[in-house]
């Protein structure tokens, strides 16, 4: 419990201290009118007050990322959560916040456009096809996970009760996508802010009664129940995938543009994006250490359970632990975050294809034209999914990797524009490091994961260095070209002034 503890003092000690570094290089300037405010067009682009904005921003980002991955990451023993506080702090938060307000300056660019400005590949197609397909994702489980538990709450937890849940979810996702911000997601969407808030809370409060013997940081990093582990998995590359929402994820990043449109000020972009990540931290902390009671103390003894898959932890836990009224705010928390995620990763894909195909998203035919073809997409992943015996894990799996791919590639574009900001220091690092490291967990992952090469795990030390090398060459390649062409425009308007 004391690592727990620790860890959130921790995440609340970075965002004072961290989310101030960042602020100060990425320089915030409250005289300069943002999108919201200079490209009002009554769908995408509209000011919103600040704590609504946060509200919607971390509910967005949440999901059940930080519910079901730190549940499945918490397997992996106390790593978790050395994972999550300096994986959130060093890189998830300055992740959120510097693509958020990158995307302001760039008058609300969708991520993909800020990858392509950034890293000038060739073909900007092949980022939005990339992007759009992790948001295709992020929709499909954000459709499949709610329903899991819906299911298992109002039906018998069969097929056909989770079909129906998810019909009502995929028809809620429709009218959202196709509605102005304000309309949907502007009003409904910080009150279920506010129920996984109050679950988060409620938990926390709970754990600090039980004060339940789980396993210290102290104590060793690894699982000290195999029995309960993750078999032929290890601590690295594995844990950095399967926690991804709660630490570093790639989604964020197709988030934060949609708030970077709503955003009144500049000065405000650190409480919503740097502050709604270091909150969505807290969460995660909170399922892992409730998931170590339920692996390691005797939590699933406690709730009746011969196993403990990721959804029956979050019903079990709701329904012992805080009452009736307690429960039902807490599961409509963790079922209201993966499906507000799902319909603003939609969203996102809507912006994504309308922005490269120049479409104007005021007119509802035109939001109709982009819009089918993400539902019927959507339709055809949850159709395979349910045809696989272990659907969810296979798709989680898949969506944890390509949504740290994403992430690594947003960081790479985050470094190469601040290494373009001359006179600033070598500050481009502040997103590099966490580049580096994320491309060397993601390759490493393709290729010692079962369901990639499946190389021998004996060799993840010796690959982790060499990608980490490569990674690390070829970034710095870019941010120093880059640098040296900013130095010289700088030199050059020096000489004309």
């Amino acid at each position: 419990m004391f690592s727990f503890l620790i860890s959130i003092v921790l995440l609340i000690l970075g965002y004072f201290v961290y989310g101030r570094i960042v602020e100060k290089v990425f320089g915030p300037d409250p005289a300069r009118p943002t999108p919201a405010v200079a490209m009002q067009d009554g769908v995408d682009y509209i000011p919103m007050p600040t704590w609504k904005v946060f509200m919607i921003q971390f509910l967005n980002i949440a999901g059940t990322g930080p519910i079901f991955g730190a549940i499945m990451g918490a397997k992996f023993g106390p790593s978790c959560y050395l994972w999550i506080v300096l994986g959130c702090i060093f890189g998830g938060a300055v992740h959120d916040y510097l693509s958020g307000m990158i995307s302001v300056r760039k008058n609300g660019a969708t991520l993909p456009e800020l990858i392509g400005s950034e890293l000038h590949w060739g073909s900007r197609t092949v980022i939005i096809v990339f992007t759009t397909l992790v948001l295709l994702m992020v929709g499909a489980v954000f459709v499949y996970s709610p329903a899991l538990i819906l299911g298992d709450i109002a039906g018998d937890g069969t097929t056909t009760s989770m079909l129906i849940w998810v019909f009502v979810i995929l028809a809620y996702y429709i009218i959202a996508t196709l509605l102005p911000v304000d309309k949907i997601i502007g009003k409904i969407y910080p009150v279920f802010a506010f129920a996984l808030i109050f679950m988060a809370v409620s938990l926390l409060v709970c754990l600090v009664i039980k004060w339940p013997t789980i396993p210290e940081v102290w104590q060793g990093l690894g699982n000290r129940a195999p029995s309960v582990g993750v078999t032929g998995q290890s601590i690295f590359p594995c844990l950095f995938i399967t926690v991804a929402c709660g630490a570093v994820s790639g989604f964020h990043g197709t988030q934060s543009p949609m708030m970077a449109r709503c955003l009144k000020n500049e000065r405000l972009g650190r409480p919503v994006f740097y502050g709604a990540m270091i909150v969505e931290g807290i969460v995660a902390l909170v399922w892992a250490a409730v998931s170590s009671y339920f692996f390691f103390d005797g939590g699933m003894a406690e709730c009746g359970l011969q196993s403990a898959s990721a959804p029956q932890v979050v019903t079990a836990v709701s329904k012992h632990w805080l009452g009736v009224v307690g429960s039902i705010l807490a599961i409509l928390g963790v079922v209201a975050a993966p499906i507000t995620s799902g319909d603003t990763a939609l969203r996102g894909a809507r912006l994504n294809i309308a922005e490269f195909f120049h479409l104007k998203q005021d007119k509802i035919g035109n939001r109709l034209l982009v819009s089918i073809p993400i539902f019927v997409l959507v339709a055809v992943l949850l159709w395979i999914n349910f045809r696989h015996e272990d659907g969810f894990n296979v798709i989680w799996r898949y969506f944890g990797l390509s949504n740290q791919l994403l992430a690594t590639f947003t960081l790479g574009a985050i470094t190469v524009w601040l290494a373009r900001q001359y006179p600033l220091k070598r500050y481009y690092l502040l997103a590099g490091l966490p580049a580096i490291f994320m491309f060397c967990v993601c390759m490493t992952f393709i290729c010692v994961d079962k369901t990639c090469l499946g190389l021998p795990s004996s060799w993840i030390p010796w690959l982790a260095a060499g990608w980490a090398l490569l990674g690390g060459a070829q970034l710095n390649t870019w941010a120093l070209s880059e640098r040296h062409k900013a130095k010289k425009l700088y030199a050059d308007g020096n000489k004309k002034d």
